[in-house]
């Protein structure tokens, strides 16, 4: 049974994911509360958007669970995708640019696995300046946050590789990497031999933030397919947003992410964003929380300029699936 959704240009369905339980230090639970009160929909509004709430998922909290030290908090990390999971697929299904504020980075999963419900290809473009392709074999922290991408690409847990039911959430052809800087051995091997594409940070500081952007749009074959667009906000120079978990030297500066994530922004078939890594317990006045909105409203406005997408039909062979087929 296929399913029509008609895309809606000028709606935005939000969601909050507030969980650190993936991540290398607590206080990403925060914040979704505080870009909202920071007056991201109000701002969002004020561009002409139409911002539906779909709230909160219920906080999955850091902790350091010794027990499990190759996959750290994993039951926490998959119940709450599974209540993000439920809160996309509504989102998606109504035709809303989806934009989840994190956030740990394993959010992006449940985004992924909302747009699945529909979309029969989803490719993932994913802004970071770490490609996080460790496993549970590979892992130095055993924190998940360091292996969504494996994961996604169905390498590690299998309580995550099968969260979906089908395994490859998205292939890896079909992932591209923007903005790489820090690589682990075990990733780098990895990725020689990967059919993954990357753009590295050296790239976007020769080329701009605009022109990479375009190129990461052909990597990932957007023309030709929807695609998920995930931002680690660690991928900005520390100088000039330094509220995120993992912190480093160089980065990208925020001129060029702020060019490549209006290239992004405003392509047709761009169905979600996941913002991952503002920390709020690193942001005691708050300016960070303003700047991170004041980058997503700019570059988001970019998009009401862009050409609407057309409706979109899955293909007839894609099923309607339940949400408990979706589950781990």
């Amino acid at each position: 049974m296929a399913v029509k959704i008609v895309r809606q240009p000028k709606k935005i369905a939000l969601i909050g994911a507030p969980s650190s339980a993936a991540a290398f230090l607590a206080g990403s639970e925060k914040a979704p509360a505080a870009l909202r009160a920071a007056g991201l929909v109000e701002r969002l509004q004020s561009t002409g958007y139409e911002v539906i709430d779909h709230g909160d998922c219920a906080p999955r909290l850091f902790a350091d669970d010794d027990e499990h030290r190759r996959a750290r908090n994993l039951k926490e990390i998959v119940a709450g995708l599974n209540d993000l999971k439920l809160r996309a697929e509504l989102a998606v299904k109504s035709g809303a640019l989806v934009l989840v504020l994190g956030g740990d980075c394993a959010q992006v999963i449940g985004l992924l696995t909302g747009v699945r419900r529909y979309y029969k290809h989803v490719n993932l473009l994913w802004f970071d300046r770490d490609a996080d392709l460790n496993t549970p074999a590979s892992t130095p922290s055993g924190r998940i946050d360091g292996m969504v991408v494996a994961h996604v690409i169905g390498r590690g847990a299998p309580e995550l590789v099968r969260f979906f039911g089908e395994s490859p959430l998205v292939r890896e052809p079909d992932v591209t990497l923007f903005g790489l800087e820090r690589l682990d051995p075990p990733e780098q091997e990895f990725l020689s031999k990967s059919p993954m594409r990357h753009i590295d940070a050296a790239d976007v500081h020769a080329k701009g933030g605009s022109a990479a952007g375009r190129d990461g749009l052909t990597y990932v074959h957007a023309d030709a397919h929807e695609f998920v667009l995930h931002l680690d906000t660690d991928v900005i120079a520390v100088d000039e947003f330094p509220a995120v978990n993992v912190p480093g030297a160089d980065g990208l500066r925020m001129a060029d992410v702020r060019a490549a994530l209006g290239e992004f922004a405003k392509h047709k078939n761009l169905l979600g964003l996941v913002v991952a890594q503002y920390n709020p317990d690193r942001d005691p006045d708050g300016s960070g929380a303003k700047i991170l909105v004041d980058l997503l409203v700019e570059t988001l406005s970019a998009r009401l300029e862009a050409p609407a997408a057309p409706a979109v039909e899955p293909a007839a062979d894609t099923p309607a699936i339940s949400s408990s087929e979706t589950s781990a």
